[in-house]
């Protein structure tokens, strides 16, 4: 059974999670740390658990998202995974940075590539992958029925929805993706988002200002 814990980070707010199993075994997701007190502080934590990181998985690439990535790559040596279509945007990520004002001057490079319908394997349990595009061109989500969890990135919010005026958004294909992913699994459904609190598909399905 797997078990989820977050931090918030950087000036964005944002949400970065750590999934872990019975063997402590661990995926860290969408690591925003920015400066070594943030990374220190997420480290200091993966250590007095003595979590064993297996990979960084991520949602999508925009900066706040990944400014963590090479601390943990230096701390642990281990991969780091995005979905292919993120790669324009992971190319853009240090001069994204610069234009809000933060000192990122390194594009993580991807290991490897995350991919829709192709699960995600940490010891004995599965994670299922959805793609959810619109916020960025690769966003994907990560589903885990067992637990009725799905770590969405910047899809769905609560009471609100991913903004889609970056490059590569669209409003048409986020809402799409919200209505045909996100909200096809149970009403019950814990969401996980990548800024804000948690919420519940159900709740959104009928509150949601973006969706009715």
């Amino acid at each position: 059974m797997l078990n989820v814990n977050f931090f918030t980070f950087n000036a964005f707010e944002e949400n970065t999670y750590i999934i872990a199993n019975e063997k402590k075994e661990c995926w860290i997701v969408d690591p925003g740390m920015y400066g070594e007190q943030e990374a220190a502080t997420l480290i200091n934590y993966i250590t007095d658990k003595q979590l064993k990181p297996q990979a960084i998985i991520n949602t999508h690439g925009h900066i706040d998202h990944i400014f963590g990535i090479q601390a943990l790559k230096d701390r642990f040596n281990i991969p780091f995974g995005i979905h292919e279509q993120e790669i324009p945007v992971l190319k853009m990520a240090a001069g994204s940075a610069a234009m809000f004002g933060f000192d990122f001057r390194q594009n993580p490079v991807p290991d490897f590539f995350i991919k829709e319908q192709e699960p995600l394997l940490l010891g004995n349990d599965t994670i299922k992958v959805l793609f959810t595009p619109g916020h960025s061109p690769g966003s994907v989500s990560f589903y885990y029925p067992d637990g009725n969890w799905v770590v969405g990135g910047d899809v769905l919010f609560s009471g609100s929805i991913g903004r889609t005026d970056l490059p590569g958004g669209s409003m048409d294909t986020l809402l799409n993706s919200i209505r045909t992913q996100l909200f096809s699994l149970p009403p019950a459904t814990t969401v996980l988002s990548g800024h804000g609190p948690a919420t519940e598909v159900g709740y959104e399905q009928k509150h949601n200002p973006f969706l009715q």
